[in-house]
């Protein structure tokens, strides 16, 4: 099937909520979603972007049985290692169900994106439940660190980031 992959625009916002909540579900998570189009326009689009974005768009002719063009995204940000350099993290991959094999294609466009910053890594986290995609990785050329290295992947957030800061001399 045809599809284009480019860069996402402040017009797509809405279309990566919804597939965002839909990845949401996916991940048995749908309650954990915050976040609306309007902070997905200020933060990826304002003078000071926190995250850039891809969008796979099939033709008007392919769209989903709910008339949907935009089928896929990769959410992602630059970060650094302190051992390494220059980092992507890739926050989210998401292709719609039946459209599927377009994946590996954005994935492989976020690694491009990366080359071309000149970055040495792209990482991301997978749920341990998710067989499918950590397989998918693993056939690719990706490294399973908590395996291999033993690392725990933490989050201070609520509260608990509240009281951290609060820390702060």
């Amino acid at each position: 099937m045809k599809f284009n992959i480019c860069a996402a625009k402040p017009e797509d916002c809405k279309d990566i909520a919804r597939m965002i909540m839909e990845l949401a579900v996916y991940e048995k998570m749908p309650d954990q979603v915050k976040i609306s189009y309007k902070e997905l326009e200020k933060d990826g689009f304002g003078p000071n972007p926190f995250y850039q974005c891809l969008v796979a768009e099939v033709p008007e002719e392919h769209k989903s049985k709910d008339g949907h063009t935009k089928v896929g995204y990769a959410l992602f940000f630059y970060t650094y290692s302190t051992w390494k350099g220059r980092t992507v993290y890739m926050e989210d991959l998401y292709v719609m169900p039946e459209y599927r094999g377009m994946g590996k294609a954005l994935m492989a466009t976020v690694a491009k994106v990366a080359k071309e910053q000149h970055c040495v890594r792209l990482q991301f986290s997978v749920l341990d439940w998710n067989k499918p995609s950590l397989d998918f990785y693993l056939s690719k050329g990706a490294e399973d660190l908590t395996a291999k290295e033993g690392w725990h992947f933490l989050r201070f957030h609520g509260i608990a980031l509240d009281n951290l800061a609060q820390e702060a001399p």
